[in-house]
């Protein structure tokens, strides 16, 4: 699907590519059956660098998802950059293996490499504070951290 704009529906999971040839996957915080309306207080800008519709870069989107629906709930919006489509875009945020997550806002700029599984760890790496004891201890029970 090709289109002028960045932006699609907000609801709408599927890969979609404007002019530049981005691949953009909407992960907005938004769920279906919450008001339409913008979050209270600062906005997470995230970046995932895959490597086409690979197994781990499948995960790695689904790992973050899931991390962020827990711990930023209302608070995110996750940017998918396909380098097999535009190998150029990697120069930006030095990009130098796949799958890696860049934290743009808030600052500082922050990256992982790797499928996100382990939540602890992409919690620490994020800078992210566990939403209460109990979520973070579901959290390593569902990813098997310590």
């Amino acid at each position: 699907m090709i289109s002028n704009s960045t932006e699609s529906n907000p609801h709408d999971e599927t890969p979609t590519t404007n002019l530049r040839g981005r691949t953009w996957m909407k992960a907005n915080a938004e769920s279906k059956n919450q008001k339409n309306t913008k979050p209270k207080g600062e906005t997470w800008e995230l970046r995932l660098y895959v490597a086409g519709h690979t197994p781990k870069s499948i995960k790695a989107f689904d790992n973050l998802k899931k991390i962020c629906e827990e711990h930023l709930k209302g608070k995110y919006h996750i940017e998918v950059i396909d380098l097999l489509k535009n190998p150029q875009l990697a120069r930006g945020d030095q990009i130098i293996a796949v799958p890696t997550l860049v934290r743009k806002l808030p600052p500082p700029l922050k990256k992982i490499i790797g499928d996100l599984s382990n939540a602890l760890r992409v919690l620490v790496g994020l800078d992210v504070r566990p939403m209460s004891k109990t979520n973070s201890n579901s959290t390593n029970q569902l990813w098997g951290t310590p």
